[in-house]
C-alpha cells in the first residue's frame, strides 16, 4: 500500500472522498516545513491503516507537498515505500496490546539509506487521533472506540471513525533524520530497531501530549484519598480536636475530595469545543494564539503548569478552547467554589475544572484533601492551570500573586520530583471584557455581587454584543527545577518529609517563584488597538483629540514599544492607527465628533473610565519612558548620571507595582536605551551628557508631556503617601491606617481635579507601595503597636519625587492632607 498506477489511484480516490464525507480534521503539532530540495520523505505509522493512508495522503497535499500516494512522486521512482508502521495490529476484536515490529518496510528503507549515505531521507512520525479522550477506568466502550484503531481490528476502527470521526486530529510531528542515524549503524537490521524504538518512544510521548494520561475513575480516586499517609494524619487529627468517629472522618474526608475533584467528560469537551467555536468567531473576531510551538515541544517531556493572568470568568474556557484546538492535553483547572453554581458548575467541572474553597488555612483536614488530590494531578501526568493573582483584575493590572496554590505545587514535587514541571505564563489579552461594568461599580465602592444563577442567565444578555479579538501569548517557561536549583541549590540534600514538605527555605523561594510568574505574564504582552487608543486617548485633556493628532501619537507609541519591547514575547497589534480608531469606534470605546476643520475623537465620562481597564494592561511597557519623561518635561536640564540616580531610587517602588523584568544591574543600560530612544524621536535633546526637553514650542514636546501623563498619577500616590507619612509624624498610623487615610485622600482628590481613574485610589496599590517602603527600610514597624517609623530616608525620597511632579498637583495633595 506505499505505491500505485494511475488506475489503483482512482478507487483510492472514492474511498479517500468517502472517508472525507464521515470526517472532519484539524492539524495540530509543530509547524511544518516541506521537504528540502533532494531529500526524499516518508511517513512513520503507529500500526498500518488504510484509513490512515489515506488521511495523512489528503492532509500532505493540503500542505501542498507531494502525495506519498502518487506514482509520480520522486521517493516512489526510487522503488522506496512511502509508510511503513512499528506494531502489528491485534488479531483481537478485544486484545488491545500490540505488537512491536521491525516492518519489511522499514527494513527496505534502512537498507538503501545506508547504500546511499549521501541522499538524505526523513521519516516523519505521524498520527491520527479518531477523537481525543483519556481512557477512563470504568468507561468500557470509550475504551474500546477511543483511538481503537491502535491496537484494535478493523471494525473497531470503523466503528471509532463513525461515533468519533468529526473530531479527528492528525499530529505531524517534525522529521528525523534517517541519515544521521545511518552514520552510527552498522548493519540495516540495527538501522532498522534503532529508528522503530525511537518512533515508539515518541509515539507514546505523542499520546501523553495530546490526550494525556489514562484517567481514574473518579470514584476509585475518592475513595482512594482518605487512605494517604499524609491523609491519615489528618484524620487523625480531626477525631481528636473534633470528636469524630473514624467513619465520620472518613465520611468528611469523602465529602471534601467529592467537592473537590473534577469530572472531565470528552462529550462536554466536545459540546463545548462548538459552543466556543461560536462564541469565539461570532461575538468576538477570533482567537491569536502567539509563540504557543515551543509549548508544543517542552510538553512531550514536562508537567506543565500553566499560569495565566486573570482577566474574566472566561480564561477558564479560553485557554482550554486554545489548547484543545492545537493539539495538547486539557489542563485540569483550579476553580473558586463560588462558581460551583446550578448549571455552570456541573459543566465546568466536566470541563476539566475542580473546585476550591477561598480559605482552608483553619480546616487541616480539607487542607489535607486538597493537598491530596493536587499531588494526584501532578504525579499522574494531568496538565494543570491554576491563576496566581487569586481573583479578577478589576484595574486591568496583573495582581499582586498570591502563592497558595504554588506552594502546594513545590510540596508536592519535594514529594516526588520524577517527572520536570514547567510553569507556563500566559498572558490573555481583550478588546472588550464582559465584566466591565460591573468592575467599574465595585472601584466605585459598590459590594461584589456574589454569582448566582440568576447571573448567569444575567450575562447571556451581553451574546447581543461585540467583543472585538482576543489574544492568548505563551510567555518563557519557567523550569522548577532549575528556579529551585538556582534559589536553594541544596534542596535536593535536604529531607524534606521531616517539616512535612514544608522546609524553611520554601517560602521565600515560593515568593520569589510568584513574583517571576506575574513578571513573564507581563512580559508576554500583547498590545491590541483598544490598549493603544486608552493609552493615547487618556493623556489628553477632556479625554478628546483631532483624529489626526490622535493617529500620529498611536504611530509614536506602537513604534516605541517594538524599538524597546519588554521581552521577545511582547507582541504590537498589526495594522495601521486608523484601523485601530475604526475598531474602538466599532466596539463602542470611544465616539467620533465630526468637524469641519477635522474629525474629534474623544470618550465621555463613562468609556473614559472603562478605558482605564485598557491602559492599565500595558502601562507597564513604557513605564520607564514615562518616569524619564516625567523628570524632564520641565525642561530642566539633567545629567545622565542624574537621570540614573532618580530612576533607580523609584524603580524598587514601580517594580513592585508593575512587575518589571529588570534587575538593578540591568537597568542602567535599559535607562540609556530609552534616551537614546527618546532622543531619536526627538522628544529630548542631548549635549554634553545633559538631557533637556525639546523647545516647548515643538509639536513633539506636546507628545513627551503625554507620555509623562501615562506614569504621572502614580508619581502622585508616592508622594501623597510619602507627604501624608511626614504630616503624621513617625510613629503615629499603622500600615493599615496609612493605606485607608491615603485611599480616602486620593479619593478626594480625583473628585477635585476629575481624574477618570478609580485605580488612583485604590487601596490595594497603596497596600503594594508600603509593602515595599518597609522591605526597602524606608519605613520599619515599632514592635509594641505596629505603628510604623521613619527617619531621614523617607524625607530624601519625598525629595526626589517632588522633582517629578507640577507645582499645582503637589500643593493641591499638601493642601488635602
Amino acid at each position: 500500500m506505499n505505491r500505485f498506477s494511475r488506475w489503483q489511484l482512482r478507487p483510492l480516490g472514492w474511498l479517500q472522498a468517502l472517508l472525507y464525507s464521515l470526517i472532519k480534521t484539524r492539524l495540530i503539532g509543530p509547524a511544518q516545513q516541506p521537504a528540502t530540495h533532494n531529500t526524499l520523505r516518508v511517513y512513520a505509522l503507529l500500526y498500518p491503516s488504510l484509513s490512515e493512508t489515506l488521511v495523512i495522503d489528503r492532509e500532505v497535499q493540503e500542505l501542498n507537498w507531494a502525495s506519498p500516494l502518487d506514482a509520480a512522486n520522486s521517493l516512489n521512482q526510487t522503488g522506496l515505500p512511502s509508510f511503513f508502521h512499528v506494531y502489528g495490529r491485534s488479531r483481537s476484536l478485544f486484545h488491545r496490546a500490540g505488537k512491536p515490529v521491525i516492518c519489511d518496510s522499514l527494513k527496505m528503507l534502512a537498507e538503501w539509506q545506508l547504500a546511499h549515505p549521501d541522499r538524505p531521507l526523513e521519516v516523519v512520525p505521524v498520527r491520527v487521533f479518531w477523537g481525543r479522550g483519556p481512557q477512563k477506568e470504568g468507561s468500557f466502550l470509550r475504551i474500546w472506540l477511543q483511538n481503537s484503531g491502535s491496537f484494535g481490528g478493523r471494525l473497531l476502527t470503523l466503528l471509532a471513525i463513525l461515533f468519533n470521526g468529526r473530531n479527528t486530529f492528525v499530529h505531524f510531528s517534525q522529521p528525523l533524520s534517517l541519515q544521521q542515524l545511518a552514520q552510527k549503524a552498522r548493519t540495516p537490521h540495527r538501522l532498522a530497531r534503532k529508528t522503530a524504538l525511537l518512533l515508539r518512544i515518541h509515539f507514546r510521548q505523542v499520546s501523553a501530549t495530546v490526550i494525556g494520561p489514562d484517567l481514574s475513575h473518579r470514584r476509585t480516586l475518592i475513595s482512594q484519598i482518605p487512605n494517604r499517609p499524609l491523609v491519615q494524619t489528618a484524620i487523625e487529627q480531626a477525631i481528636k480536636e473534633q470528636n469524630l468517629t473514624l467513619p465520620q472522618a472518613r465520611q468528611k474526608t469523602r465529602q471534601y475530595a467529592d467537592e473537590i475533584a473534577s469530572n472531565i467528560s470528552y462529550t462536554t469537551v466536545r459540546f463545548m469545543d462548538v459552543l466556543l467555536s461560536w462564541v469565539w468567531n461570532t461575538l468576538y473576531d477570533g482567537v491569536q494564539v502567539n509563540h504557543i510551538d515551543p509549548l508544543k515541544t517542552a510538553a512531550r517531556d514536562n508537567e506543565i503548569i500553566y499560569v495565566p493572568c486573570h482577566r474574566s470568568h472566561i480564561d477558564y474556557l479560553l485557554l482550554s478552547y486554545v489548547l484543545y484546538h492545537n493539539g495538547l492535553q486539557l489542563p485540569q483547572i483550579a476553580a473558586g467554589i463560588n462558581l460551583n453554581l446550578p448549571v455552570a458548575g456541573p459543566i465546568l467541572r466536566r470541563s476539566g475544572a475542580f473546585f476550591m474553597r477561598r480559605s482552608f488555612r483553619d480546616n487541616p483536614l480539607y487542607a489535607a484533601v486538597f493537598d491530596e488530590y493536587l499531588h494526584s494531578i501532578f504525579t499522574r501526568g494531568y496538565a494543570a492551570e491554576y491563576f496566581v493573582e487569586g481573583g479578577r483584575s478589576r484595574t486591568g493590572r496583573t495582581l499582586q500573586p498570591k502563592a497558595g496554590m504554588l506552594a502546594m505545587t513545590v510540596r508536592s514535587y519535594l514529594r516526588d520530583c520524577r517527572k520536570p514541571i514547567l510553569f507556563m505564563p500566559v498572558y490573555l489579552g481583550y478588546e472588550k471584557v464582559f465584566e466591565a461594568g460591573s468592575y467599574q461599580k465595585e472601584l466605585n465602592g459598590k459590594k461584589k455581587r456574589q454569582e448566582s444563577l440568576l447571573g448567569v442567565f444575567a450575562t447571556l444578555k451581553s451574546f447581543r454584543r461585540h467583543f472585538g479579538k482576543v489574544q492568548v501569548t505563551f510567555g518563557e517557561p519557567i523550569y522548577l527545577t532549575e528556579f529551585l536549583n538556582q534559589q536553594y541549590p541544596d534542596w535536593r540534600q535536604q529531607t524534606a518529609a521531616d517539616h512535612h514538605y514544608r522546609p524553611d527555605w520554601a517560602r521565600p523561594v515560593v515568593d520569589q517563584l510568584a513574583r517571576r510568574i506575574v513578571t513573564g505574564i507581563n512580559q508576554a504582552t500583547s498590545v491590541n488597538p483598544i490598549n493603544l487608543v486608552a493609552m493615547a486617548l487618556l493623556t489628553s485633556p477632556r479625554e478628546a483629540m483631532e483624529e489626526s493628532v490622535l493617529i500620529q501619537r498611536l504611530e509614536n507609541w506602537a513604534a516605541l514599544i517594538r524599538q524597546q519591547p519588554l521581552s521577545n514575547r511582547t507582541q504590537v497589534t498589526e495594522g495601521s492607527a486608523s484601523d485601530w480608531i475604526q475598531q474602538a469606534e466599532t466596539l463602542g470605546s470611544i465616539q467620533r465628533q465630526s468637524h469641519s476643520m477635522g474629525d474629534l475623537i474623544y470618550a465621555d465620562d463613562r468609556r473614559a473610565i472603562a478605558l482605564t481597564y485598557y491602559r492599565n494592561n500595558v502601562l507597564h511597557l513604557l513605564a520607564i519612558p514615562s518616569v524619564l519623561s516625567c523628570l524632564l518635561v520641565h525642561r530642566q536640564p539633567h545629567q545622565a548620571k542624574q537621570l540614573h540616580a532618580l530612576v533607580l531610587t523609584l524603580y524598587p517602588y514601580l517594580q513592585a507595582e508593575l512587575f518589571l523584568p529588570w534587575s538593578k544591574a540591568q537597568l542602567e543600560a535599559v535607562i540609556n536605551d530609552w534616551l537614546d530612544t527618546l532622543c531619536q524621536a526627538d522628544y529630548l535633546e542631548c549635549s554634553n551628557h545633559h538631557y533637556c526637553a525639546v523647545d516647548d514650542r515643538e509639536a513633539s514636546y506636546t507628545e513627551l508631556t503625554a507620555l509623562a501623563t501615562l506614569m504621572m498619577p502614580t508619581l502622585e500616590r508616592y508622594y501623597l503617601t510619602l507627604a501624608l507619612l511626614r504630616q503624621r509624624r513617625s510613629a503615629t498610623l499603622t500600615a493599615e491606617q496609612l493605606e485607608r487615610q491615603c485611599s480616602l485622600i486620593a479619593q478626594r482628590i480625583s473628585l477635585l481635579h476629575g481624574l477618570n481613574a478609580p485605580e488612583f485610589f485604590d487601596t490595594s496599590l497603596f497596600r503594594t507601595l508600603v509593602a515595599e517602603l518597609l522591605e526597602q527600610q524606608i519605613l520599619t514597624r515599632q514592635d509594641n503597636h505596629g505603628v510604623l517609623v521613619f527617619g531621614e530616608a523617607l524625607v530624601t525620597l519625598t525629595e526626589q519625587l517632588e522633582q517629578a511632579l507640577d507645582g499645582p498637583m503637589r500643593h493641591s495633595i499638601l493642601r488635602c492632607i
